[in-house]
């Protein structure tokens, strides 16, 4: 085999120029023509080469020949295809498209019924055209002369005696005896009466013959002599009757191939099969009409188990491809590609699929558009991210533009689908814009979904992109009036929580969620609820490593201490038991300059005013405070000794004008309107140490300052405005879209000593500042339009 190969390889060498390459020998039949695989060297195409040796086969030359000759000239469907002939001194070589012999079917009995009597109405078809058309005798009818496409169509060759009456010397008359096994396939009037005989016949009994002798051979899988002809066991119910008459021994009572292909055709005829149908509408799809095509690809669904696999995807995945570029075949025709293409491999959906696809992705057609969206899901596992980058997502994106809302909801939705085969620029950067765009859309519903789809793509942003983007995305949606936008934008931050640091959960995203607590729709305030746990739980976990204080230690003088040695906790810092007016009474003793020690002694009675709630709150822990006028000169007093005295000096009614004033201050902080800047963090105030000069009716700075004196300054009503924080704030301008008036956080301003004039200044500086850093919800909703 391999010496028989290179020789004829060796051949093709010599002569003239051939533009294919011989591969394996594939025949299994007594032809006299060696079946080999070929390509062609131009672009690598499979095809077929029918190769006759010369030198090895002197006396059928002239069979060679007259099929060479036949094979050029006639042209039909049913009829191997010729692509090209080369003749030399000592081979002919004949290239075709690629098909394999019949006989490999029939030997392995791997024809189901439908499908013999699909390759039979083909046969008949094209035998028709040969006798009648023609005027012609085939005259080498059998399985031999028969090969299967790719697409599983039966296709007739074997003209090695094809006649034409016309002629002058019909070539079956001499060379009919030159067949291969001519006697046990030749019919018996020419067994009778040779070759010759047949000029007193009519034009078809030979072919008829055969076409007999072929139907028992594919059905039975062998034919041995015509004595078996008359077993028709095998031979389906509804043919045997046409059978046998083909099979008659009298020529003048034989069925002629025509007549044979009427009957099979008629209503309920054995050729009234469904995929005899399909294969005849595929053939003439472009010339049906609408309600003709539809019915057909009804049928083509209902029926696709029954067909070869070989002929959808070669036959009919093709002609579907062109109706619906070209055709106008629409989203219906679609449908069925895919349905075919469900069985196609990877190299076979990049072929024939994929360049369709993305040729369709650019049609200006809506419902094709919208149709390709829906279905990019059954797509996309065949498509390689080169082509979804590179040709499909720019065409895809002009979706978002579309004046049809389904169009850019169905371009919103099929965003999921292909994230993954697009690059990180595509997505950061192109993607985002369009998303931007579809989140304002006067759609509630693209709205909605654009959010759903940001909250699924967060693990594919960049992590420079990640927080700003969703932050402003999500934010932007809980304040939509569509409930189920809103219902979307806290499911998402719920499914995105971990993508935000311990900064972004505290100052923006809890913020933002808490307003949904008391929206007017129940199911929104639930999911709120839920999406607040899922945030404190994540700031639990983001904080339980945190040091508990970020302050430096101090050593027993006030004096910072890095080292932490003997340190003492700072005067000022919230101790665990202290409520908020001893943390607030030991800050302004400390702005007065004073200096000592907080040291526990033991926690007394608490008095009848204490119980009542009427004080502002006596520290649990009793302090020393230590004043310091000049040195060497000092007085101590009990925390809660001093505390008493204050809040029991001049009158009550200036102390409950005091309570009143804070506990509204204290009111402002669960105000939304009141939130400002949650990005930047109190600045400290720097401490203004009293001068020598600086004495003036205040007593501060004098070294005659008594105990009372102190008690006094901390409980007289100043006749300027409250310090910062301690009292109502005018909203400044630049409130959000959600009504969120912008207000400073009540801050506990210190005492300085200094002259009435420097302490108004410094007070006025400081309101100031306050509220040029005040500013709204919107300074850090970013827009990424």
């Amino acid at each position: 085999m391999e010496f028989l190969k290179s020789a004829v390889a060796s051949a093709v060498s010599r002569g003239p120029a051939f533009g294919y390459s011989l591969g394996d020998r594939v025949d299994l039949s007594d032809s006299i023509w060696a079946l080999h695989n070929g390509t062609k060297k131009e672009d690598g195409s499979k095809c077929s080469i029918f190769a006759f040796d010369i030198n090895a086969n002197k006396s059928r030359l002239p069979l060679a020949k007259n099929a060479l000759r036949k094979w050029r000239t006639l042209r039909h469907p049913g009829v191997v295809k010729v692509l090209d002939t080369l003749e030399t001194d000592t081979n002919i070589y004949v290239a075709t498209e690629r098909v394999v012999p019949l006989g490999w079917h029939v030997k392995r009995q791997a024809l189901n019924t439908e499908t013999i009597k699909w390759g039979l109405y083909s046969l008949s078809t094209t035998m028709r055209f040969i006798n009648e058309d023609a005027s012609s005798i085939h005259g080498n009818l059998r399985v031999s002369s028969i090969y299967t496409t790719e697409s599983g169509e039966w296709m007739l060759a074997g003209f090695e005696v094809l006649s034409s009456l016309k002629e002058e010397d019909p070539a079956i008359y001499k060379y009919g005896g030159l067949l291969p096994d001519s006697s046990r396939y030749a019919a018996p009037e020419i067994s009778r009466g040779g070759w010759d005989g047949l000029k007193n016949q009519a034009i078809h009994v030979t072919d008829s013959w055969n076409m007999g002798t072929l139907m028992y051979e594919i059905f039975n899988g062998y034919f041995m002599s015509s004595d078996q002809l008359t077993q028709t066991k095998s031979i389906p119910p509804q043919m045997g009757t046409p059978y046998k008459r083909l099979t008659q021994t009298n020529p003048k009572m034989r069925l002629p191939i025509a007549h044979f292909l009427e009957q099979g055709k008629r209503s309920g005829g054995f050729f009234d099969t469904p995929l005899i149908r399909c294969s005849e509408f595929i053939e003439n799809m472009g010339v049906k009409d609408e309600r003709e095509r539809e019915e057909f690809l009804q049928n083509l669904e209902d029926t696709k188990d029954q067909f070869p696999e070989e002929f959808f995807k070669a036959k009919v995945l093709p002609e579907l491809l062109k109706s619906v570029e070209y055709g106008g075949g629409g989203p219906k025709v679609f449908s069925v590609v895919l349905m075919i293409a469900e069985k196609l491999s990877d190299e076979e959906w990049e072929a024939s699929i994929t360049p369709a696809v993305v040729r369709l992705f650019a049609s200006p057609d809506r419902a094709i558009r919208v149709f390709l969206l829906d279905n990019l899901p059954k797509m996309i596992d065949h498509l390689s991210k080169k082509v979804v980058s590179d040709n499909i997502f720019p065409q895809l994106v002009t979706g978002f533009s579309d004046v049809a809302p389904v169009v850019r909801e169905q371009t919103v939705k099929s965003i999921l689908v292909i994230i993954n085969k697009l690059s990180d620029r595509q997505i950061n950067g192109d993607l985002l814009k369009y998303l931007a765009k579809t989140q304002n859309d006067e759609q509630p519903g693209i709205r909605t979904n654009t959010t759903i789809c940001l909250g699924k793509i967060a693990k594919n942003l960049g992590s420079h992109t990640r927080s700003k983007v969703l932050v402003a995305a999500f934010t932007r949606s809980l304040r939509d009036p569509f409930i189920h936008a809103r219902n979307a934008a806290l499911m998402a931050l719920a499914a995105t929580a971990e993508v935000f640091d311990d900064n972004d959960c505290a100052t923006k995203c809890l913020p933002a969620i808490c307003p949904a607590l008391i929206d007017k729709e129940k199911v929104i305030r639930v999911q709120a609820q839920k999406t607040l746990e899922i945030f404190l739980a994540r700031l639990k976990t983001l904080t339980a490593n945190m040091p508990e204080s970020a302050l430096p230690p101090v050593d027993a003088n006030g004096l910072p201490n890095p080292t932490g040695a003997g340190g003492v906790p700072r005067m000022g810092t919230p101790q665990t038991d202290a409520s908020w007016a001893g943390w607030a009474i030991s800050s302004f003793t400390k702005k007065l300059g004073v200096t000592g020690e907080m040291q526990p002694e033991g926690s007394g009675p608490m008095t009848q005013a204490e119980e009542n709630g009427t004080t502002l709150g006596t520290p649990t822990v009793p302090v020393t405070v230590q004043i310091s006028s000049r040195p060497g000169s000092s007085r101590s007093a009990s925390a809660s000794e001093l505390h008493r005295q204050a809040v029991s000096s001049p009158s009550s009614t200036v102390r409950n004008n005091y309570a009143t004033s804070l506990v509204a201050d204290n009111d402002d902080d669960n105000d939304m309107d009141a939130w400002g800047d949650m990005d930047d963090t109190p600045k400290p105030v720097v401490e203004e140490k009293p001068k020598p000069s600086s004495i003036g009716k205040s007593g501060f700075g004098r070294t005659d300052l008594t105990e009372d004196d102190v008690i006094n300054s901390f409980t007289r009503k100043p006749k300027s405005a409250l310090p910062k924080g301690l009292g109502k704030k005018t909203p400044v301008s630049g409130s959000s879209s959600t009504g969120m008036a912008t207000k400073s956080k009540p801050v506990i301003s210190r005492v300085v000593a200094s002259k009435p004039t420097a302490k108004k200044a410094v007070l006025a500086k400081k309101t100031e500042e306050a509220d040029g850093d005040a500013w709204g919800t919107d300074n850090w909703d970013v827009d990424w339009k």
